[in-house]
């Protein structure tokens, strides 16, 4: 098996099901260039990141126009550093 490991305090984001194919209600295909992308996505992979507040398994909110973009094994992922994480997106109960 194989798998990305990031370094230098890179994260790896799985972006793969933001980028299937949209269409309108009445069939249009709505093009990658004419769709935002997304902000929120779930983390895969990490390095070794000393005192890191996220874990793979967890969604963040990362910076727009951050990372690079890879097809790995079939899957679409975004690279991007630690730093430009914002926020993880946690559950809560309603009080």
């Amino acid at each position: 098996m194989k798998e990305l490991q990031p370094i230098n305090q890179q994260v790896v984001l799985d972006i793969s099901e933001s980028n299937q194919e949209k269409r309108t209600v009445s069939g249009i295909i709505i093009p990658d260039t004419a769709r935002e992308k997304p902000k929120i996505a779930p983390i895969v992979w990490m390095s070794t990141i000393e005192g890191a507040e996220v874990k793979p398994g967890d969604s963040v909110l990362f910076k727009p126009f951050s990372g690079t973009e890879v097809e790995f094994e079939g899957r679409k992922y975004l690279i991007l550093p630690y730093a430009d994480l914002l926020a993880k997106i946690v559950e809560t109960e309603k009080i």
